[in-house]
């Protein structure tokens, strides 16, 4: 159930959204130790955004994920700070990243939960 949910007030090209949203849940699976196919990717571009009193390139992500390891948030937040640096231009002191591990009973999915 790993979901990466990225917003942005840069402006992706359609044709080159499928790339990021790929690398991104790729990203995501080799981080956690996941199946990709349980990684979700929700990507929301062209937002309105400020941040730091300017718009320039930013982002805000939420990385959520049972049993996320909070030991290793250091070693997430770098690779997708790397990410973003790497296909969006967005310099890592323009993101913010929450992290979250929600309880399984919180989490549904295939009418159930987790």
């Amino acid at each position: 159930m790993p979901t990466l949910r990225l917003l942005t007030n840069v402006e992706i090209d359609p044709a080159s959204r499928p790339a990021l949203m790929a690398r991104a849940s790729r990203t995501v699976a080799e981080l956690l130790g996941k199946p990709e196919s349980y990684v979700m990717v929700i990507l929301e571009s062209g937002r309105d955004l400020l941040f730091g009193g300017t718009a320039d390139p930013a982002a805000y992500l939420e990385l959520k994920s049972l049993n996320l390891p909070e030991a290793r948030t250091p070693e997430f937040s770098r690779a997708l700070c790397t990410l973003l640096a790497d296909s969006l231009a967005i310099p890592p002191e323009r993101v913010y990243i929450e992290f979250a591990a929600p309880p399984r009973h919180l989490f549904g999915w295939n009418n159930a939960t987790f």
